[in-house]
């Protein structure tokens, strides 16, 4: 069975949404990374009907992996301001980073959690 009209409008907004966010986040943690290790934005996956949203990055070097996923945990809410300002998106969804290994994403808490 195919999805709905509204289904497909829905997955379509929400996949743009995640190239969008994708593409805000690799400019901003270029801009705001340090030199310590390279922060690369692999892809964006959108969760809970696009009210969440898991940027995956790579890190090299793998050492540096701790404490890249620290910077992008404290930069949250300024990739959040930065992103009200230059990306037109409805509501933003929570954004998490988490490293790309390859495998399915780890989903902690289910719509309205974590």
């Amino acid at each position: 069975m195919m999805p709905s009209g509204n289904a497909r409008v829905q997955n379509w907004h929400n996949e743009r949404a995640s190239e969008v966010i994708a593409r805000e986040a690799a400019q901003f943690i270029a801009r705001e990374a340090g030199t310590e290790s390279l922060i690369t934005v692999i892809r964006a996956i959108p969760l809970a009907h696009g009210e969440r949203v898991i940027v995956f990055v790579s890190v090299f070097p793998e050492e540096q992996i701790r404490s890249a996923l620290a910077f992008l945990e404290r930069h949250r809410e300024a990739f959040s301001n930065y992103l009200k300002s230059h990306a037109r998106l409805g509501p933003l969804p929570r954004i998490d980073f988490q490293v790309d290994n390859g495998e399915p994403p780890e989903i902690s808490g289910g719509p309205g959690g974590n």
